[in-house]
């Protein structure tokens, strides 16, 4: 009976880390800020066709409406209170995305926010996305209820209760994070209440969460509202399934607070990656793709379980969180196209990809000065329906990059050599790069200011392959690269550096 017990605990302990994606899918897709009525719709009508596991959405909570600036991005983490009503739908457009994209197997992932309400400075009234009444300066969040009780200010040991230092532990969780209000995550009543609202998004059928701020609270604080989640909805989910958990930690290194102090509560999303790739995949710091030969855990990245990895995320893209100038966003998008295509191809982490809306950036000094705009939007305010092209690009400023050729592609392509290890790499010494996946992917990147054109050994079965990145398999033909493997599993592989995507990638799965 013990070592039955040992078995059961040691099978909830290692739960929260698996993603819950149907059988088969192996990355989620953030799409940011984007209406539930649009995610509904692009769970039936594309991500399910395409091999998408997931949707990571925006916090889904009552937050306060900013004005000045006109309704930027961030007020979405600036909580008033747990109703399901923001910008991007209302409380029963939210049940119905959850219902259809589960139906058709994509699985919703929140954005959890829920170390801090709306910042201290956000005055009073009813100016929040379901109309709810508060007042940040007595700490009043009747909606909740939160009071003055709930809250760190009398814990926060710096003069003007902000963080002022991040190498010291207690600021970094009992202060004030850029001026929001931090909820005393210690007490029973403010963890009830953090549980409460994430057991009834489970009752509605999501299969996990984001955690942001997550570096902002004391692990233990978390474990205790995370311990207290239900079992994942039976409708869709096996009986006795975990919600999926991964931590927003920043740890690129030099501070106090380790990404793995948290990999007690699930995963943690591992920042280094998209900085490391980005200087690599620029060339930058004398850095060349023949280095990643032992990318992952060999470039003092966490484990592997452990990690939710991606190029780059809502925050850095603008230039906040983490990885600085060297992040590759929709903006560089050649080198960014190889960067996904290499996360993607990569055996390294659980995959997330990004897609994004468009803005007018205005740099002065080196700094966008435009970082905060939030999504297209009418005059009201209210965000615009996210429009499809003829060519299945989309418009009315969203970028859509998950439905881009060369990166929907490579999300089958990790679906199709999931499970198969990393094999077969090859380099020149610089910046011309292959490597395989077993016996069912390949792929070559020519990175350098010259052509290449090579023999390779592919670990594939003879046959002609569809390269994936120039085209696809349309019915019985190809409209892109064709490649050759022959009987002893080699292959000639030649790419302009001069192409619009100098990278060929192959599977079992798009053959003649």
């Amino acid at each position: 009976m013990k070592a039955l017990l040992l078995l059961v605990a040691v099978g909830l302990c290692w739960a929260q880390y698996n993603p819950n994606t149907k059988s088969g899918t192996t990355s989620i897709v953030h799409l940011f800020e984007w209406r539930w009525a649009d995610i509904a719709l692009e769970c039936e009508r594309y991500l399910a066709p395409n091999g998408y596991g997931g949707v990571q959405i925006s916090p889904p909570n009552e937050n306060i409406i900013v004005t000045n600036p006109w309704r930027p991005w961030w007020e979405r983490y600036q909580p008033i209170s747990y109703k399901l009503c923001t910008r991007s739908g209302n409380e029963n457009e939210f049940k119905d995305m959850v219902t259809r994209c589960n139906n058709v197997g994509v699985r919703i992932y929140v954005d959890a926010v829920v170390n801090h309400m709306c910042g201290s400075g956000g005055g009073s009234g009813n100016g929040a996305t379901c109309g709810s009444y508060f007042n940040a300066g007595t700490r009043d969040f009747s909606a909740v209820p939160y009071s003055a009780w709930d809250f760190n200010d009398g814990k926060c040991k710096t003069g003007s209760g902000e963080i002022e230092n991040y190498n010291d532990i207690y600021q970094v969780r009992d202060c004030r994070l850029v001026g929001l209000l931090d909820l005393a995550l210690e007490k029973d009543y403010v963890r009830s209440k953090v549980a409460e609202y994430m057991n009834n998004l489970i009752d509605i059928g999501v299969a996990g969460f984001r955690i942001d701020a997550a570096k902002h609270m004391w692990p233990g604080d978390m474990q205790a509202f995370l311990g207290q989640l239900k079992n994942l909805n039976t409708r869709w989910f096996s009986s006795g399934t975990r919600p999926f958990i991964y931590q927003e930690v920043i740890d690129l290194g030099g501070e106090a607070i380790k990404a793995s102090d948290y990999f007690g509560n699930g995963r943690v999303t591992e920042f280094k990656y998209g900085a490391k790739l980005g200087t690599v995949l620029r060339r930058w710091d004398g850095e060349k793709m023949a280095y990643l030969k032992n990318w992952g855990e060999g470039w003092g990245f966490m484990a592997s379980d452990r990690a939710l990895v991606f190029v780059d995320n809502h925050d850095n893209q603008r230039g906040h969180g983490a990885g600085g100038a060297s992040i590759l966003t929709f903006w560089d998008a050649r080198l960014y196209k190889m960067a996904v295509g290499f996360m993607l191809a990569h055996p390294y982490g659980f995959t997330r990809v990004m897609s994004s809306y468009r803005w007018t950036r205005n740099f002065q000094g080196g700094t966008d000065v435009n970082d905060w705009i939030g999504p297209p939007s009418n005059g009201d305010g209210s965000t615009k329906a996210v429009t499809i092209n003829a060519d299945s690009t989309c418009g009315n400023d969203w970028v859509c990059e998950h439905r881009w050729r060369q990166i929907r592609n490579m999300v089958i392509f990790r679906n199709v050599v999931d499970g198969q290890p990393f094999s077969n790499w090859w380099d020149n010494g610089s910046n011309q790069v292959a490597f395989g996946r077993g016996n069912r992917g390949f792929i070559v990147f020519n990175n350098d200011d010259g052509s290449l054109n090579v023999n390779l050994q592919t670990g594939l079965p003879a046959g002609i392959y569809f390269d994936v990145i120039s085209g696809q398999k349309e019915g019985d033909r190809c409209t892109g690269i064709q490649v050759q493997v022959v009987g002893d599993s080699t292959a000639n592989f030649q790419i302009s550096n001069q192409a619009e995507d100098p990278f060929i990638a192959i599977h079992v799965d798009a053959t003649l």
